[in-house]
């Protein structure tokens, strides 16, 4: 299992590489379900590899002057302060077991997973759809929508604090339609963003002794070779055609998760 764990790392990177928002999506089944990371602590796991990977991944973006900073800076702040006060104060907070009946024990795992399902599904349906290629990008001088992108990098931060997982789904459409981005900035963009928040949102995380880091760490650098061929078969293969197939799988394996802990428990 834990070969098969390392093989599914790379395909976190090659996802992330080849179709951008939606790819960071995998990164908590496969510590849950490959490598048997506790749930809780898996989103936290999740966090960290998210954002060094797309830390990465936005080199590229930043030597094609194709990152907007103040976009960045603007969406990423309170994104920022919600995903750190996520993890330092609102996961501690939930109770260990959130739920009880005489025959089901609803545990803070069992929720985070359902709740991660949920993600997944609604990412899904983004990526089947389209998830703002085909909203209109805009042109001339740079407008903000300063109330809805502030409410919007808030409710960002909290989700990505609550479930591992960077957003970008949400983030670039947002990019384009509320900052008035072209696409290939908003990607560049978003992933700084998710980089930013996702490593910071990490440093929230309470009882480091707990983290097992030669795992974190052998994780993280398949992730990082898989963002580095998704990013060259990107060249070669055209990405867009590619995601719509990608959210079938992500909406089959969201639909699974809740199946697996719920019904089959």
């Amino acid at each position: 299992m834990e070969i098969i764990g390392y093989l599914a790392s790379i395909l976190i990177g090659v996802a992330l590489g080849l179709i951008g928002g939606g790819g960071s999506i995998l990164t908590v089944p496969v510590l849950v379900y490959l490598f048997h990371v506790d749930p809780v602590l898996a989103t936290a796991y999740s966090l960290f590899i998210v954002g060094l990977t797309s830390a990465v991944g936005s080199f590229k973006y930043f030597q094609l002057d194709l990152v907007n900073w103040r976009t960045a800076a603007i969406f990423g702040i309170p994104s920022i302060i919600a995903v750190f006060m996520t993890r330092a104060y609102i996961v501690p907070a939930l109770p260990s077991e959130v739920f009880i009946t005489d025959s089901f024990i609803l545990t803070k795992g069992d929720l985070m997973l359902l709740l991660f399902s949920v993600v997944m599904i609604a990412a899904s349906f983004s990526m089947i759809r389209g998830n703002g290629q085909e909203v209109k990008e805009g042109s001339g001088d740079q407008k903000f929508n300063y109330p809805l992108i502030l409410l919007e990098g808030a409710v960002v931060g909290v989700l990505t604090g609550l479930v591992g997982a960077g957003g970008g789904f949400l983030i670039i459409p947002a990019l384009v339609v509320l900052s008035k981005l072209p696409m290939k900035q908003a990607v560049g963009t978003s992933l700084v963003i998710i980089a930013a928040k996702s490593l910071i949102g990490f440093l929230g995380e309470g009882g480091e002794s707990t983290i097992d880091w030669t795992l974190l760490g052998i994780v993280s650098a398949f992730a990082i070779v898989g963002i580095f061929v998704g990013t060259s078969l990107s060249r070669r293969i055209d990405g867009k055609k590619l995601k719509p197939v990608f959210g079938w799988f992500v909406l089959i394996m969201g639909i699974g998760i809740i199946v697996r802990e719920t019904f089959l428990r």
